[in-house]
């Protein structure tokens, strides 16, 4: 997703997001220590994009100060 669609969405939307690439980063995580991952640049994608999201809720909840 790119930081446009990302911030064209809800606050609760993006929490909703996040919890979900978390859960994500999680089972990839399990995934690499069994040595059963087909692509570890997704957990360095999800990182990413977790960071993002929290970035732009932070600065939702600047604004209304």
């Amino acid at each position: 997703m790119t930081n446009k669609e990302l911030r064209e969405l809800t606050s609760e939307d993006l929490l909703k997001k996040i919890e979900e690439s978390k859960e994500e980063l999680f089972n990839l995580r399990f995934s690499q220590a069994t040595g059963n991952l087909e692509k570890p640049a997704r957990i360095k994608e999800l990182r990413k994009l977790v960071a993002r999201m929290k970035t732009i809720i932070k600065e939702r909840v600047l604004e209304n100060n």
